[in-house]
């Protein structure tokens, strides 16, 4: 059964950065683009790499999409939804994230 997770709060976030957090058994990339109000959520486990590093990817825009670059070999996925850009088949999960009236950012667990 799913849950929302806490995970802390808005401004501990910086703008244009990712954080990771354990949502149950899941490593979580959470992200707050620069000039976007929406966060958005991944897994953070580089499927090329098979290591917890994509919070500390570069965030960019490609074809009017956010993406972010894992730091390690490149491969870019889309925060809407973990889509690989490079190779579908190593597209990873998304998770639904919000931040409540009191600032705090929440992860729907799987």
């Amino acid at each position: 059964m799913s849950q929302w997770i806490t995970i802390c709060k808005l401004d501990d976030i910086l703008p244009g950065t990712g954080v990771c957090a354990l949502v149950g058994n899941d490593h979580v990339a959470i992200f707050r683009p620069y000039n976007n109000a929406e966060l958005y959520a991944i897994s953070n486990i580089d499927p090329f790499a098979k290591a917890s590093v994509l919070s500390r990817g570069i965030i960019a825009e490609h074809e009017n999409q956010l993406w972010v670059a894992s730091p390690l070999k490149k491969q870019r996925f889309r925060l809407k939804d973990g889509y690989c850009f490079e190779d579908e088949q190593y597209s990873i999960a998304h998770y639904d994230v919000t931040v409540n009236d009191d600032g705090i950012v929440q992860v729907k667990s799987h």
